[in-house]
């Protein structure tokens, strides 16, 4: 009976032992925005200013399957994005390097986020000869879910003339999803693909 006890014992230990490196190779994962109230959240609480610098900086992977257009031949398009942090809290910028269907290209973004106002910002210089400006503005909701809607002024691409509009909804503190639509001289707004955005963390 004591022998028993003793290799359930050891047993018990050694799960023990084995469990700890686990635990300490997973990252720290980022908190989500539900607020906090100290309280169950009620219909007329106030919905609390989306927080950039919670979400954004760091690397993310992405994969975004597209159709043809005046950007570029059908087909998928994998990358990284790296959002930097600001030193006003207003001033942003990302760099994407990725490659598609035509080879490798990079976007350089310039972000503004005026938060009382709720209001995106963004300029893109993509080096496929595209450059052009997109704003949005952001909702959220008391479960932590937000929305950016982006729309873009004209802009040239390979002798047409395009928009987008772009949807952005961070649905977890590790992922976001961008819907693109795209009108070409003028016309209807069309499908542009679903991208999904998942931030990269380094073991510790």
């Amino acid at each position: 009976m004591l022998s028993l006890r003793f290799t359930i014992v050891v047993a018990a230990l050694v799960a023990s032992a084995v469990a700890v490196p686990q635990e300490r190779d997973k990252p720290d994962l980022p908190k989500g925005q539900i607020p906090d109230f100290g309280r169950p959240t009620e219909k007329g609480d106030p919905v609390p200013f989306f927080d950039y610098e919670l979400y954004f900086p760091g690397t993310w992977l992405f994969e975004w399957r597209v159709p043809d257009s005046p950007l570029g031949s059908p087909g998928t398009i994998k990358g990284t994005e790296v959002f930097e942090p600001s030193d006003d809290g207003r001033f942003y910028k990302s760099t994407i390097e990725a490659v598609g269907p035509d080879g490798p290209f990079t976007i350089e973004s310039t972000i503004v986020y005026e938060k009382e106002q709720k209001i995106f910002a963004r300029h893109q210089k993509d080096s496929r000869g595209f450059d052009y400006i997109q704003t949005g503005r952001i909702g959220g909701d008391l479960g932590g879910f937000y929305t950016i809607h982006y729309e873009t002024e004209p802009f040239d691409a390979n002798g047409k003339t395009v928009k987008l509009r772009m949807t952005t909804r961070m649905v977890s503190p590790v992922n976001f999803k961008v819907l693109a639509k795209i009108s070409v001289d003028g016309g209807e707004f069309t499908n542009f693909g679903n991208a999904w955005w998942r931030k990269e963390f380094e073991k510790k």
